[in-house]
């Protein structure tokens, strides 16, 4: 045969056979066929795998697929669709590294997870690694209960008729409530008295309007809001003059205003003692009233000898006077103080339930914490208490759901106390910008009251938040009493309060004069015993579910996570997705924070003073409040940090050799100062008294305590102690 014919022959070395090459074929086939199965399995499997768990698994390489040896030498031509399969590109998704921190490592999560890709790293599960949430039950204790109205009005009293107007049109209140009907008679005979009553049940009121009658009928013709209600009294009565003397104000101006004569005269005991001291126009020859409101808080924080000083300079005076004492509790300083400025005093109180304690009472207690477990306080009958627990992790989520449910949904108030200023300053920035995005149809309103602002600044943020229609007030217990903020429907205690006793108070920024209230605590499962303490004073808040609080932001599209879920088909679906949602609005705050080291510094030593302020609980709630208890890591993501910092060991609590270095301090403070540690006392409770006064001093001091401060020198344990209220 010619070449031309075009035939040609693949001749090779061993004849093969028709069948054997049948074979081989099918056995190749069969092989691509299972390899090609085996990949699609595994892609199945990985998908299902991320659904299933917040963790992420990183994607197998796709699986080679490798011809048998025995078909090496033979290689016949494949068949379109095999081809086809073969030449098809993959898509390989980008790997993800889980960074596994070891257990030793000191305040890093164990579970942050780093995007080889880009280089950011993402936020941990803010679910996993937590304490066991335990389960609540409800006491069995009844609450004392508080009937806040009366049946009687202020026309049945001998009331000056403009009084009375003012009191309809300006004031807006015509019957009185249960501590007014029991008080202005008591005060308009001229007796001493003794109010105990809960907060916002009207107490203000009970005395300002016998003493505006006493004044107008005088011939010839109180702090900043005691003194805004007196103006508002006063309106009729233009010849009676109110005057204020408070810490922040200037002191010039006040002595020039005493040259010109008050009536009326409303001051801290800190700003009165100075002007006693310094301003000789300031005479108390024609003192008629003296009234002493919220004579516990004053006394606790240890205005004791101003109250002295004040006293001894009224009674030297000579005048002679009706004498007021209000207070929420009856303790063992104030009855002890009672005893000393009333004379022969009425004692009111509105709860019939529980006597109030005698000064015998009161002084056979071998102790102040037994006094203080024995007492049972009284709450409005419109508000209503709750408790969720909450693991350290999720506090900053929950708090956003919570203003997100109700501020932006409903359109409500709500008061948020927290420990110390910085920490106010802090959620004010980090809540204000992440929550206020711009593709929300309505920005919230956010506003902050603590001790280190000016006057000005607080009494313009109480006005705005007044007026305001909805909002949140980030602040700390400086406003937790003597603060009548109206229209406030939630009152949430992001920290724990210190006492029982400023539970009551927090909780009565709301519920006021017959309104309707709720008051929220937030918990960490180690600190669940502090509820047995509410308990004993008849208090028992209603528990709530954590995934409740969370399930707002199921409607929230923003913060929609990557997998698919569908939350209406089982109860398990739905809580996998609020916890999706829960880890992107946690990952916004820490992205928020770590993208700037100034607010990363914010962050830090917002989180310092949090440890500092936690150890300061006092001693019979120490087994509940102890900064070991806490996991600094897991602390750390509730101010928006991927990790604990390094160092605040030291500055909280105590380490290895945390009472030793604490030792060298003191001892370096001393020899630079050349004063001895305030609390170096042998009376007891000496500690916590200056403790507490110094966190608390600038609702009633005088405002002018001189701050030394000098150049390449670091402060002093006290000056760090009095900013974090």
């Amino acid at each position: 045969m010619s070449p031309e014919d075009g035939l040609c022959l693949n001749i090779s070395t061993e004849p093969v056979s028709n069948q054997d090459w049948i074979r081989t074929q099918r056995k190749r086939s069969a092989q691509d066929k299972w390899a090609r199965k085996k990949q699609r399995r595994l892609q199945h499997e990985t998908a299902a795998a991320q659904i299933k768990s917040p963790e992420v698994i990183p994607e197998l390489p796709p699986a080679k697929i490798s011809a048998p040896e025995d078909s090496e030498s033979i290689k016949p031509k494949k068949r379109k669709k095999d081809e086809t399969d073969e030449e098809k590109p993959v898509k390989v998704k980008k790997r993800k590294i889980k960074v596994v921190k070891e257990k030793g490592d000191e305040g890093e999560d164990e579970d942050t997870e780093k995007d080889t890709t880009k280089g950011s790293f993402k936020t941990s599960s803010l679910f996993k690694h937590n304490p066991e949430i335990p389960v609540l039950h409800r006491s069995s204790v009844s609450q004392l209960k508080e009937e806040v109205f009366s049946s009687s009005s202020f026309e049945d009293l001998d009331l000056h008729p403009h009084l009375v107007a003012t009191l309809n049109k300006v004031l807006s209140v015509s019957t009185m409530t249960s501590v007014q009907q029991r008080t202005i008679p008591v005060l308009m005979s001229g007796r001493d008295a003794v109010v105990r009553s809960q907060t916002g049940s009207g107490k203000t009121l009970s005395y300002a309007v016998p003493l505006v009658q006493n004044l107008q009928s005088l011939q010839p013709k109180l702090a900043l809001q005691t003194f805004q209600t007196l103006q508002k009294l006063l309106k009729p009565f233009m010849w009676i003059v109110p005057g204020v003397l408070m810490g922040g104000e200037k002191r010039k101006a006040e002595k020039a205003r005493l040259r010109k004569g008050v009536n009326i005269l409303v001051a801290t005991p800190g700003r009165l003692v100075d002007h006693i001291q310094n301003t000789l126009s300031l005479a108390f020859s024609a003192l008629r009233w003296l009234v002493l409101d919220e004579a516990d808080r004053t006394l606790d924080l240890g205005f004791e000898k101003d109250l002295t000083v004040i006293l001894n300079s009224l009674n030297s005076s000579g005048s002679k006077r009706q004498n007021v004492l209000l207070s929420a509790t009856i303790s063992q300083g104030v009855t002890r103080l009672a005893d000393v400025c009333l004379n022969d005093p009425v004692t009111i109180q509105v709860s019939d339930s529980e006597p109030a304690p005698s000064a015998a009472l009161v002084q056979s207690e071998s102790s102040s914490s037994t006094a203080v477990q024995s007492e049972s306080f009284t709450v409005p009958e419109g508000l209503k208490q709750f408790v969720v627990i909450v693991p350290s992790k999720v506090r900053l989520v929950c708090l956003a759901a919570l203003i997100l449910g109700k501020c932006q949904v409903n359109q409500s108030k709500m008061v948020v106390f927290v420990s110390s200023c910085e920490v106010v300053e802090f959620l004010h920035l980090l809540l204000s910008f992440v929550l206020n995005k711009p593709s929300t149809n309505q920005a919230l309103s956010f506003l902050r009251l603590h001790g280190n602002m000016k006057q000005e600044e607080r009494v313009e943020v109480f006005r705005q938040f007044s007026e305001a229609r909805s909002g949140v007030l980030l602040c700390t217990d400086v406003a937790a009493r003597g603060l009548d903020l109206p229209q406030v429907s939630w009152i949430v205690q992001f920290t724990a309060p210190a006492s029982v006793a400023e539970y009551v108070h927090r909780a009565g920024r709301t519920a006021r004069a017959g309104h309707s209230g709720n008051s929220l605590l937030l918990l960490e499962p180690h600190e669940t015993g502090f509820i047995p303490e509410l308990n004993q004073h008849r208090l028992d808040p209603e528990p709530l579910q954590l995934t409740e609080l969370l399930s707002v932001l199921l409607k929230e599209e923003r913060y929609r996570g990557r997998g698919r879920y569908h939350s209406q088909s089982s109860e398990k679906a739905r809580e996998q997705e609020i916890k999706e949602r829960a880890t992107v609005l946690q990952t916004e705050f820490e992205n928020f924070v770590h993208s700037d080291p100034e607010r990363v510094s914010a962050a830090k030593r917002a989180l310092q003073c949090f440890l500092r302020a936690y150890t300061t609980y006092p001693s019979h709630l120490k087994h509940i409040f102890h900064i070991r208890h806490l996991h600094l890591g897991h602390t750390a993501k509730s101010f928006g940090l991927r990790d604990a910092p390094r160092g605040l060991t030291d500055a909280g609590g105590k380490g290895k050799t945390g009472k030793r270095q604490d030792k060298r301090q003191d001892k370096r403070q001393d020899k630079r100062t050349g004063k001895p540690q305030p609390w170096k006392n042998k009376q007891p409770g000496a500690k916590k008294r200056w403790r507490d006064s110094e966190l608390l001093r600038s609702e009633f001091s005088s405002g002018l305590q001189p701050k030394t401060k000098k150049k390449n020198q670091s402060k002093t344990q006290e000056e760090q102690r009095t900013e974090e209220s």
